[in-house]
């Protein structure tokens, strides 16, 4: 295997992995779940811009996406309710 199939390869992986995340995020009933898959998303996005050559948005978005957005959201659930509600 070349080097250019394996690293193809591991950027499906990765995007494969924030397809995943994605998905989990807005399935998750547990708020503080769909927290943490979304922080997953993030740091696999700062991977792929990493692998993109991109170093610069990768640290932005592994310090904004990841850090600050995930510390916000998490603070935001712990004053009001984790779990979502039933439609009526």
């Amino acid at each position: 295997m070349n080097v250019l199939s394996m690293d193809a390869l591991i950027q499906f992986g990765i995007l494969f992995g924030v397809l995943i995340s994605a998905y989990l995020t807005i399935t998750f009933r547990d708020l503080l779940s769909a927290a943490i898959a979304s922080t997953a998303m993030s740091l696999l996005l700062s991977m792929e811009f990493y692998m993109l050559h991109a170093p610069d948005v990768a640290i932005a978005e592994a310090a904004v996406g990841a850090g600050v957005v995930t510390a916000v959201v998490v603070y935001g659930i712990a004053k009001t309710e984790r779990w979502e509600r039933e439609a009526p």
